[in-house]
């Protein structure tokens, strides 16, 4: 666990651009299973957070077409409200930071780590304004 002063910037870079923090794995299944798109955002203490993953989140909502809902869960942190996300992004390996998109409770679309690290943060929103052109 991270101590809450280390991540509260991070944490607050998200919620300050609209995504609601979701601690509890009861959050977390009843946000991904609104009626609607859910953008899942595993936010992390790592470099490439900071400066792709995070930047990009935030970039994406910029799109025409965005998704209905945005949340974060925190890595190292909020455990119980992380292995919930993970658990509904099976296949894919646990990682984060991480980014998915969920449609009506369903994972339509996925970022993982090695999708973020060494990318612009404009190239991985681009990704995400695709996602979100198709399903939102």
């Amino acid at each position: 666990m991270y101590p809450a002063e280390l991540v509260k910037p991070m944490r607050d870079d998200l919620a300050s651009a609209g995504f609601e923090e979701l601690y509890t794995a009861e959050a977390v299944e009843k946000a991904i299973q609104k009626e609607g798109t859910t953008l899942v955002v595993v936010n992390s203490v790592c470099g490439c957070a900071a400066a792709n993953a995070r930047p990009a989140a935030k970039m994406s909502l910029q799109n025409d077409k965005k998704p209905d809902y945005a949340v974060t869960v925190f890595a190292g942190v909020d455990t119980e409200a992380v292995n919930a996300a993970r658990n509904l992004m099976v296949p894919f390996p646990p990682s984060s930071p991480s980014m998915a998109l969920f449609k009506n409770g369903e994972l339509v679309h996925m970022i993982e780590r090695h999708h973020i690290e060494g990318r612009p943060a404009e190239m991985i929103a681009q990704n995400l304004a695709q996602a979100y052109d198709e399903f939102c």
